[in-house]
């Protein structure tokens, strides 16, 4: 009877042992999101006709969208953006929370009008990013293409929703 005893403590021991080992880790793949062209949007500058720069959009106008942003992709073309609508001018703020490459986002009146900029945003970064003054749409592109095209407060902006 001992030696059944001893049999049994060792077969727990083996058990909790190989029990306690680190279990495979789960390798969860996320999906990649891609760019899915919903309108576009061209810059001019202020007071002329002369055209900076053309763009495809992905419009952000819901909840769900403006919150979600650019979050989870890995990049995007250089000429491709997405524009955040609002539905009304007021002061607004972005993050970079889970945004894996930096950005220019500039900020836009009601009138279509530049009315502020925050260039490089830094990925990953939770930090604030004030329009600083009230704004109906933000447009977000690549870090580098506001100076690139040497934008200025007052350019327009026209977009066209497909």
């Amino acid at each position: 009877m001992k030696s059944i005893g001893t049999f049994t403590w060792l077969l727990l021991c083996i058990w909790t042992v190989c029990s306690c080992k680190d279990a495979p880790k789960k390798v969860v793949k996320q999906a990649t999101v891609a760019f899915e062209k919903e309108g576009t949007l061209s810059i001019f500058k202020q007071n002329t006709d002369s055209i900076i720069t053309h763009f495809d959009i992905e419009i952000a106008d819901n909840d769900y969208e403006t919150q979600t942003g650019l979050m989870y992709r890995n990049s995007m073309e250089q000429q491709q953006g997405m524009l955040f609508i609002f539905p009304n001018e007021a002061m607004h703020s972005f993050y970079m929370k889970n945004t894996q490459f930096p950005l220019d986002l500039i900020y836009i009146k009601e009138d279509l009008t530049i009315a502020s900029f925050q260039e490089n945003a830094e990925p990953f970064n939770e930090n604030g990013l004030s329009s600083k003054v009230p704004v109906k749409y933000v447009f977000e592109v690549n870090a580098g293409l506001v100076q690139k095209w040497q934008l200025a407060l007052g350019d327009k902006v026209e977009f066209k929703k497909l």
